[in-house]
C-alpha cells in the first residue's frame, strides 16, 4: 500500500505540473477556437475600480485612465472607495472629468458590495474591471473591446506584465511562476475558457453581469465562471496588457496567495457542476489546473510520509535525499535572502525556485485552514510593494 500511494503521490504532482500543461498546450493547437476579433469597434464601455487607502497610487492610476486611446464620449469611469481613510477620497474629488463618477462610503462594506453598486450605476454595454494600483497600456481598452465582436465572447481578461527591474530572487521565482500560469492560460483560453481572469484587467457584457454574493472573495473568478455556465466564453486576450511591479517582500506574496487559494476553495462549493464534464465545457481543465493546484500540499506531504516507510529499498533512499535537498535549498533561501553570507550564494541560485514552490504550496495549505474556519475576510488590505534596496 505504501508503494501504491507513493506512486500516486509521484503521478499526480508530475501531472499537475508537467503533464497537464504539455497536454493541454497539445489540445489547445487541434482545437484551437480563434476569437473573431474587430479592432476598431468600440462598444460604450464603463470602467469599473473599487478602492480602499489607495492615495499612493490614484492618482497615477486616475490620470493612466483618462489618457487612455478610446473615444471620450463612449466611456465612463466609475470609482467607489470603500471607507478610505487615508486621504485617497480628497484625491478622487479633485479629478473634475465629466467622464467619471465618484462615490464614497461612510462604512467599509467590502470590494463585492461595492463592485454591485457601481454596476448598477454602469450605464454602458461593456463593463471593464481595474484595480488601484496597474497601469493600462494606450490601447488596452481598445484590444478588450474588440473581442466583444465576437457573440461567443463573454468575458475577456487582459495580460498583466511585471515591469523590467532589478528585483530580488523571490520576486524572480514569482515572476517565473506566472509566465507558466499565464502560458496555460492562454491554451485554455483557445481551447474554450480560461479558468479565471487577471483582476487587474478584465472585462465583460454589462447584459450578464449577475450581482456579486456579498460572502464572495475572488470576482475575478467567480465572474467568468459564472459566464461560462450561461454558455458564454471567458478568452484571454494578450494585446491588452497591464503593467505593475513584482512584489519584493515574501510576505506580501504570501498574503496575496493565501487570500487567491482561500477564494478557490470557495469558488469550487459555489460551482460543484463546472466539475461535470457532461455539462461543463471547462470540467477537464478545472480538475486538473485548479483543483490538483490545491491537493498537491496533501500529496507532497504523503510523498514524504510514504517515503520514510520505504528507506529500506535503494531507490527510494535516493529519492527521499533528492526531497530533502529540495526542501534544504528552499530553506537556505528562506534563512539566506537579502543576505550576503558568500558561502551559500552559490546554492542560493538554485534555491529561489524550491523556496517560490514550498512558498505557494505552503500558502495553499493555509488558505485552506483559512476556508475551512472562516478566517479569510471579505474585505482586502491593500497589496503594498516595495522596491529592492
Amino acid at each position: 500500500m505504501n508503494v501504491v500511494l507513493f506512486w500516486v503521490s509521484v503521478g499526480l504532482i508530475l501531472y499537475c505540473y508537467i503533464g497537464y500543461p504539455f497536454l493541454i498546450i497539445i489540445l489547445a493547437f487541434f482545437f484551437n477556437r480563434p476569437v473573431h476579433k474587430k479592432f476598431n469597434e468600440c462598444p460604450t464601455l464603463s470602467v469599473i475600480l473599487s478602492v480602499w487607502n489607495e492615495a499612493d497610487v490614484i492618482e497615477t492610476k486616475l490620470t493612466n485612465m483618462l489618457a487612455l486611446d478610446y473615444p471620450a464620449d463612449r466611456v465612463e469611469f466609475l470609482i467607489g472607495s470603500d471607507y478610505s481613510t487615508d486621504g485617497t477620497d480628497t484625491i478622487l474629488s479633485g479629478f473634475r472629468d465629466p467622464r467619471m463618477r465618484f462615490v464614497s462610503r461612510p462604512e467599509r462594506r467590502g470590494k463585492m458590495s461595492m463592485l454591485n453598486d457601481l454596476v448598477a450605476m454602469a450605464k454602458n454595454e461593456i463593463l471593464v474591471f481595474s484595480d488601484a494600483r496597474q497601469i493600462f497600456a494606450a490601447d488596452a481598452l481598445r484590444q478588450l473591446a474588440g473581442n466583444f465582436a465576437d457573440p461567443e465572447v463573454g468575458c475577456v481578461s487582459g495580460e498583466l506584465e511585471f515591469l523590467p527591474e532589478k528585483t530580488g530572487s523571490t520576486a524572480h521565482g514569482v515572476n517565473l511562476y506566472w509566465g507558466y500560469e499565464k502560458w496555460i492560460r492562454a491554451c485554455e483560453s483557445r481551447l474554450h475558457s480560461m479558468l479565471g481572469a487577471t483582476g487587474a484587467i478584465y472585462a465583460i457584457r454589462r447584459s450578464i453581469y449577475t450581482p456579486l454574493p456579498g460572502s464572495i472573495i475572488l470576482d475575478d473568478m467567480f465572474i467568468p465562471l459564472h459566464i461560462i455556465r450561461q454558455g458564454f466564453r471567458a478568452v484571454y486576450d494578450t494585446s491588452a496588457k497591464a503593467y505593475d511591479r513584482v512584489a519584493h517582500d515574501p510576505g506580501e506574496e504570501f498574503r496575496r496567495k493565501v487570500r487567491t487559494l482561500a477564494g478557490n476553495y470557495q469558488i469550487f462549493g459555489v460551482f460543484p457542476g463546472m466539475f461535470n464534464p457532461l455539462k461543463s465545457p471547462i470540467a477537464f481543465q478545472l480538475f486538473s489546473h485548479k483543483l490538483l493546484r490545491l491537493v498537491v500540499p496533501f500529496l507532497l506531504i504523503l510523498l514524504l510520509a510514504t517515503n520514510v516507510l520505504l528507506l529500506d529499498r535503494a531507490f527510494y533512499l535516493v529519492v527521499f535525499l533528492m526531497q530533502i535537498m529540495f526542501y534544504l535549498l528552499a530553506l537556505i533561501e528562506s534563512l539566506a535572502k537579502d543576505k550576503n553570507y558568500v558561502i551559500l550564494n552559490r546554492l542560493r541560485k538554485a534555491g529561489y525556485i524550491p523556496y517560490v514552490f514550498c512558498l505557494l504550496n505552503y500558502a495553499a495549505l493555509v488558505g485552506f485552514w483559512f476556508f475551512v474556519t472562516g478566517r479569510q475576510s471579505v474585505t482586502w488590505d491593500k497589496a503594498r510593494m516595495k522596491r529592492p534596496d
